[in-house]
């Protein structure tokens, strides 16, 4: 079933209903903006990779991908009862947090007609109660997910999209472990992040300090 969040994205998008939910080349749209097509993916971008790199052959594309930078957990006692609480999740996702998807998605961005959109936003997951199966499963579900505002927007289009990301102060040559530190993100993070950036060839590896993998920054997509 499709969220409220996601359709409130779709009627952001386009305004004409009838631009909503379009079949193109076998492929069903979210919306469609003249001659480009938008598809707003809520979850995993790999899910979506080798649909956009089909579409890619004959249009251009926007994919938009929003991000929970707050989050209001509503649980009900059942579908449609009462609300048992509300709290805020502790649980803060910064444009950072893009590049856990961007490993799948290098083989696709960036691309002359690719343009992605990364949404910070306000949302509101509302859950039910459900019996656990496993001691490690969750004993809930979302039952749906509502957009409250969009705090910021980030456009990507090319390499140097990306590299503008990293934190001014980043000083040649770089380890995974100074990123970490001048963008205050997880280490792992980090290496998701550079990861994502040799791929896309905006950084390439220029040593080793002990076990630690230094990078540089290409010249010409640093000056893009």
């Amino acid at each position: 079933m499709e969220s409220t969040l996601h359709r409130q994205l779709k009627e952001l998008y386009a305004d004409d209903p009838d631009q909503r939910e379009v079949t193109v080349d076998g492929f069903r749209i979210d919306a469609v903006r003249g001659r480009e097509l938008v598809e707003i993916q809520l979850a995993s971008l790999s899910a979506i990779r080798d649909k956009i790199r089909i579409l890619l052959n004959d249009h251009p594309v926007l994919v938009v991908k929003p991000l929970a930078a707050s989050k209001v957990l509503v649980k009900r006692n059942r579908r449609g009862g009462r609300v048992v609480s509300s709290r805020r999740s502790p649980k803060k996702e910064t444009v950072y947090d893009l590049f856990l998807e961007m490993v799948h998605f290098v083989g696709v961005f960036p691309h002359p007609g690719l343009t992605m959109h990364v949404l910070l936003t306000d949302q509101e997951e509302h859950r039910l109660p459900r019996k656990r199966r496993r001691w490690r499963s969750k004993d809930y579900r979302v039952e749906d997910r509502r957009l409250l505002g969009i705090r910021e927007r980030y456009e990507f289009r090319t390499a140097s999209d990306l590299l503008a990301l990293l934190p001014k102060t980043l000083a040649e040559p770089f380890s995974t472990a100074d990123i970490a530190r001048e963008a205050d993100i997880p280490r792992w993070l980090a290496q998701k992040m550079a990861y994502c950036l040799r791929k896309t060839s905006a950084v390439n590896v220029v040593g080793k300090i002990g076990n630690a993998v230094q990078y540089g920054f290409k010249r010409a997509v640093r000056a893009a």
